[in-house]
């Protein structure tokens, strides 16, 4: 089907790091959008030195019920067109997007556990569908692994420690990739949880989104492991390029 047309505004803005933002548009017409949970909508941000489209996509972190307002993450990439133009929306500006598209999409799976395993801001669309997870009141246990650099790029620790706490079969672990001195949590890669942390691929469905170095290792340590469903989402930085 062709992408659909939406126009919206800013309705809040939220500086989650340095580097990293939430954006909630609310939409004007059409008013709502019908989308399943992982998938993204796309910005026209200019034109190359050819005079082509630049074309950027970013992952809906808002579940699906929320058809009247989209929650979208992103990290500002010095120079990157996409990044700069949403960086660039002030509260109350208009903007323009199509969608809803992407195979990435949560599957109805409930005899499943579900490991969802991501870099960065590839939590966005694993963001979107825990929500939708935790709305249906899944039974499947529901195990996250996200991989950041440093201290100061932590966000969502919060949101993350309430869901747990209201959804006992919920359980997540962040860890460092090059954390400070005094840092107490996890340390290394999100490979290294996989690989310690899953005993077995029976009755698994992972998802991995993120950059394309962890969904390869993933990949390959969940194959060794067993046979499961993998679905997978490589992030491209703001330059068109793998992350």
């Amino acid at each position: 089907m062709p992408l659909q047309l939406f126009r919206a505004t800013v309705c809040r803005i939220l500086d989650l790091t340095h580097d990293v933002r939430e954006l909630d548009l609310r939409l004007v017409e059409p008013a709502a959008i019908a989308f399943k949970a992982g998938q993204f909508v796309s910005f026209d941000v200019g034109r190359n030195e050819k005079q082509q489209a630049l074309i950027r996509p970013y992952s809906i972190a808002s579940p699906p019920s929320s058809t009247g307002v989209l929650t979208l993450l992103f990290n500002l990439v010095p120079g990157g067109p996409g990044s700069t133009y949403l960086f660039s929306l002030k509260e109350g500006a208009e903007t323009r997007f199509k969608g809803p598209a992407g195979s990435f999409r949560l599957r109805d799976d409930p005899a499943r556990d579900h490991l969802f395993v991501a870099t960065g801001t590839g939590i966005a669309p694993i963001r979107s569908m825990l929500l939708a997870l935790f709305e249906k009141d899944a039974a499947c246990g529901v195990t996250l692994f996200w991989g950041l650099r440093s201290r100061r790029d932590l966000y969502y620790q919060d949101e993350l420690a309430a869901w747990a706490k209201a959804h006992p079969r919920f359980t997540f672990t962040t860890t460092l990739s090059r954390p400070e001195e005094g840092w107490s949590g996890e340390r290394g890669r999100v490979t290294r949880l996989v690989e310690e942390r899953v005993a077995s691929v029976n009755n698994l469905a992972v998802y991995l989104c993120g950059n394309s170095g962890m969904l390869d290792d993933v990949t390959t340590l969940i194959q060794k492991k067993g046979l499961c469903p993998i679905y997978r989402e490589k992030y491209y930085d703001d330059t068109g390029e793998p992350e």
